[in-house]
């Protein structure tokens, strides 16, 4: 269970670093390089997995569920997405949330794009299998889950285990998001 937290830089072809750019004359205005998404002020957080079925809907289940529980419903804005989306979201994941309360059943997977990234400010992959392409100025941590299976725990048990886990890592990523 390691969890790691950076401030990428960005990389790539899609970089916008001054030796990269056009030399423009004096008397030139210069345009952005590339229209951005504008970021609220309201802090925000994108959850990321591969298929956006199962893990990252989950994670924004219950973090939903964690801010109305507090009575700061709407103090976060809250997104999921994947790299690869499924055509649905997972029906036992969806089933040991709304145990708890959180309804997850009417969500449809979401392709990640790096608009979303920039709305949110704040991305969490969940898993190892997820790859992101860092951005500027977006915060990207890292949630490596144990995954139960590995002990020869399945089904209901697992997703309750990874609902579980999941939860726990949710309630303290609140508590950072809203201090």
């Amino acid at each position: 269970m390691r969890e790691t937290a950076t401030n990428l830089p960005a990389t790539g072809e899609d970089s916008t670093s001054p030796s990269d750019q056009p030399v423009r004359g004096a008397e030139e205005e210069i345009a952005p390089v590339a229209a951005s998404t504008p970021r609220s002020e309201q802090p925000g957080v994108l959850f990321v997995c591969v298929k956006n079925g199962g893990k990252s809907q989950m994670a924004a289940g219950l973090m939903r569920l964690e801010l109305a529980t507090a009575g700061r419903e709407g103090a976060v804005l809250v997104s999921s997405a994947g790299t690869r989306p499924g055509s649905k979201v997972n029906a036992l994941s969806a089933e040991v949330l709304a145990e708890i309360g959180a309804d997850i059943s009417a969500e449809t997977p979401r392709q990640l794009t790096p608009e979303a990234m920039r709305e949110a400010g704040h991305v969490v992959i969940i898993g190892a299998e997820a790859q992101v392409q860092p951005l500027e100025g977006v915060q990207i941590e890292r949630w490596e889950l144990e995954e139960p299976s590995e002990r020869g725990i399945e089904g209901r048990e697992r997703m309750e285990l990874v609902r579980d886990e999941i939860h726990l890592r949710v309630r303290e990523l609140r508590e950072r998001l809203l201090g």
